[in-house]
């Protein structure tokens, strides 16, 4: 594949998601989450010295990004500025699906306590 891989992937159920490092994969500078988040659910405050992407495919989700609040439908994307605090939670009725893209081979994450 001329220096590419192909990687198999399941579709993540419903609370679970697939991660992706790029260091683990020849070093490739992008790592992602495809996460299925179940209602009522998602990731406490977070930040990242680095952009984040949020692709949202299907799903409602509240979204924290500084003191900001709003809400965020599937067919949307959010881009996050790095070291900016962040959350997300669906509020929806339906797991959300959504790709959270990190421009590095590594994600790091400083969690808010």
């Amino acid at each position: 594949m001329n220096g590419g891989m192909r990687i198999p992937m399941d579709p993540p159920q419903p609370g679970r998601a697939f991660q992706f490092q790029g260091a683990e994969h020849g070093g490739a500078g992008v790592s992602f989450f495809v996460n299925r988040t179940p209602p009522g659910r998602g990731p406490s405050l977070h930040r990242h010295e680095y952009h984040e992407v949020f692709v949202l495919h299907e799903g409602t989700m509240e979204v924290t990004l500084g003191d900001e609040t709003f809400v965020a439908h599937g067919g949307e994307m959010i881009l996050v500025p790095p070291r900016a605090w962040h959350a997300f939670e669906n509020v929806g009725d339906e797991p959300l699906l959504m790709v959270s893209i990190h421009p590095v081979a590594e994600m790091v994450t400083e969690w808010k306590d």
